[in-house]
């Protein structure tokens, strides 16, 4: 089904992004009830599906409402959180004070990368916990198991991570940028 750019006459709102089709539409809405099922919040859920879907991987905020048909105030709150998980990131319009969020080709590398340093710290909350309850308690035991199973996943993550990463540059033929847009984070 062919999609057509949304029609502006104001230079100020930056480049259009192109209409949803149905069988994009009914993706997102799929992909963002898996997302919120498996814990993450539903419009920040919705959002991300959306600028996944977008080509260029870049939205503004008026264009994600547009095609949420969701509240401004809702796209903030979504994108406040998508942040500080490290899904999206946030940029400036050039020549405007408006900004546009933006997902990466390598967002879930990147985000994985940034769950394996929020494991590491686990780490030593966990010690401080084994040391506090006593390692010879119930609790105790609990806690050291908790801690060599996230240890246990720290360690498969990063070297899972290397091969994700050496997989990728091989199935591009070494060339970062084919199959969709940014370079990888070296």
């Amino acid at each position: 089904m062919s999609e057509q750019p949304n029609e502006s006459n104001d230079p100020a709102d930056g480049p259009r992004a192109r209409s949803y089709s149905p069988e994009v539409a009914e993706f997102v809405e799929r992909f963002a009830a898996e997302l919120t099922e498996a814990g993450m919040q539903r419009m920040a859920s919705r959002v991300f599906a959306c600028l996944l879907t977008e080509d260029s991987g870049i939205l503004g905020s008026a264009e994600l409402s547009e095609r949420l048909r969701i509240s401004p105030a809702a796209v903030s709150g979504a994108i406040r959180y998508l942040s500080q998980v490290h899904l999206v990131t946030r940029e400036r319009e050039p020549g405007s004070r408006r900004e546009r969020y933006r997902v990466h080709a390598d967002v879930w590398h990147e985000a994985f990368t940034d769950r394996d340093a929020l494991l590491g710290r686990w780490g030593a909350t966990f010690d401080q916990g084994l040391k506090a309850v006593g390692p010879d308690t119930p609790a105790g035991r609990r806690i050291a198991e908790t801690a060599e199973f996230f240890d246990f996943m720290r360690r498969e993550l990063a070297t899972m991570l290397d091969r994700w990463h050496a997989h990728r540059e091989a199935a591009r033929g070494g060339d970062p940028t084919a199959r969709g847009g940014d370079a990888p984070a070296s």
